[in-house]
């Protein structure tokens, strides 16, 4: 009875309308209380996991368990209870959780696999971090911690965030762990999820200016072919556009040990709001795919957000693969296919023309919905091009993008897009590279109540930026401040 109930409440809550100011309406946030990183992301029986840091006492940082959701298609979630709670003076930090579809650790139940989760317990009466698993058997409802807690313990501060996955060409379980404040991450590999040997360490190369944490490593396709492996490392402060930030390296892994292609600092998002990226792990070799989110805030002010009764969201789900470029391979990210329902059926559209010609539509595109999927596709741009395209939210109030073809650079300014006022790093411009492709532009901005995601080239940059606009109704423009530039395309999409 008292399942059932639980269940019924949850199904409630996640029907609930979503009405108060700034909340989003397209990503995930909890019902109420402060979230920050993604944990324990896991595919299993038809349904995408997501828990992540949760304090379920308060909206700001404390007191730290897991938040739980679930969702069969990535764009409308559940709210579960509570998952792995603090208790005896041990806050359930980040980590991530796996299917054992082999059962080596022995909590498999009835034939089934079990789902483990492995996570940082941070212990409030001393500063020592270990590694900690917990078990479930019924789909990731309940969980039961493992008896031998911890399974990794150095003795030290500050190395936390597990990532596991199972290694097939050695068939080890291998640990991706932060030594926060050393800027490394250490590798342990394991038959069985509770028995962990150290195996080898990367470090001393990319952005080293804070701390290291969130790590993960997968394996990802090249597009047109082949396969390289990622270590995300996201890295508090430092970030490309102050504060956190996520970067990634791309090379090759053995088992136990990581070897950079590069020394390069390389970033998987440019701008503000994007950090502890993580990717889902069990996803089905049918769908193929590697996806991840990130926790859409920054560190700097993600305690000050003018947001009530909740405080932050996590990014759209993305998909993720591997472009060749002429600087060598790297990361692209679109929104997961699964996104396009949202759109409403009838789209706005400009067919084409001058530059002149799509600002003066644009202009005629008045009363847009505050969710938006907006296309645009642009030519003939040079090292003499700029221009700005606005998303205005009111006389005084707009968010701008801006490209400067002379230097290469996509920027985005939310110095007036709102609410600026509760941090002083929140009023800022970020930039972004800008790859000009046979002087062709794709850009394409997802807009909810509070955010903007910018996806460049389809995906091979991305900006990802909090915005708490106080006006509406929403519009959009263009102006020209440099060489004449055609616009091959717009579509604005109403997200419903």
């Amino acid at each position: 009875m008292r399942s059932s109930l639980i269940t019924l409440l949850a199904l409630v809550a996640a029907a609930l309308p979503q009405n108060e100011p700034f909340r989003p309406q397209f990503h995930f946030t909890p019902e109420k209380n402060w979230m920050n990183d993604p944990n324990g992301m896991v595919f299993y029986e038809g349904e995408w996991h997501l828990f992540y840091q949760y304090n379920p006492a308060g909206n700001t940082w404390g007191h730290m368990s897991w938040g739980h959701a679930v969702s069969r298609d990535l764009v409308r979630w559940e709210h579960l209870p509570l998952a792995l709670a603090e208790e005896n003076d041990v806050m359930i930090f980040s980590g991530s959780a796996v299917v054992d579809w082999k059962n080596t650790s022995g909590f498999g139940k009835d034939g089934k696999p079990p789902l483990v989760a492995i996570y940082t317990g941070h212990y409030t009466k001393n500063p020592l971090q270990n590694q900690h698993i917990a078990y479930s058997n019924d789909r990731g409802r309940t969980w039961t911690k493992f008896s031998g807690n911890p399974v990794l313990d150095v003795k030290m501060a500050d190395f936390r965030d597990p990532k596991v996955f199972w290694h097939e060409p050695t068939s080890r379980w291998v640990m991706t762990v932060a030594l926060a404040k050393e800027s490394k991450v250490h590798f342990y590999t394991s038959p069985d999820l509770k028995q962990w040997k150290y195996v080898g360490e990367f470090g001393g190369v990319g952005a080293m200016g804070g701390l290291w944490e969130c790590p993960d490593l997968f394996p990802l396709a090249v597009e047109g072919g082949g396969t390289k492996w990622v270590l995300i490392v996201n890295i508090n402060p430092g970030g490309p556009a102050g504060g956190s930030g996520c970067q990634y390296f791309v090379g090759e892994f053995d088992g136990a040990r990581f070897k950079a292609d590069h020394t390069a600092t390389l970033w998987a998002d440019h701008g503000a709001d994007f950090y502890a990226g993580v990717s889902w792990s069990d996803v089905p070799k049918a769908d193929g795919r590697r996806v991840w989110l990130g926790w859409m805030s920054n560190w700097q002010y993600a305690e000050k957000v003018p947001t009530h009764p909740w405080r932050s969201a996590m990014s759209v789900p993305r998909e993720l693969a591997l472009r060749r470029t002429s600087d060598g391979l790297r990361l692209v990210q679109q929104p997961v296919a699964e996104m396009l329902k949202l759109r409403e059926p009838v789209p706005r559209q400009f067919p084409g023309g001058t530059f002149a010609a799509a600002a003066e539509w644009l202009l005629n595109q008045t009363n847009l919905t505050p969710l938006l999927d907006v296309e645009f596709t642009f030519t003939g741009i040079s090292a003499k091009s700029a221009f700005t395209l606005q998303l205005h939210t009111g006389a005084d109030e707009a968010t701008a993008v801006h490209l400067d073809g002379g230097r290469s650079r996509l920027i985005v300014d939310r110095t007036r897009s709102g609410r600026t006022d509760f941090h002083r790093a929140f009023s800022s411009r970020h930039e972004a590279p800008l790859r000009l492709i046979d002087g062709r532009v794709a850009l394409r901005l997802l807009l909810d109540t509070s955010s903007l995601e910018v996806f460049v080239q389809n995906g091979e940059t991305v900006l990802t930026e909090l915005i708490f606009p106080t006006a509406g109704p929403r519009r959009l423009s263009l102006t020209n401040s440099g060489e004449t530039t055609r616009v091959d395309g717009i579509t604005i999409h109403a997200i419903r």
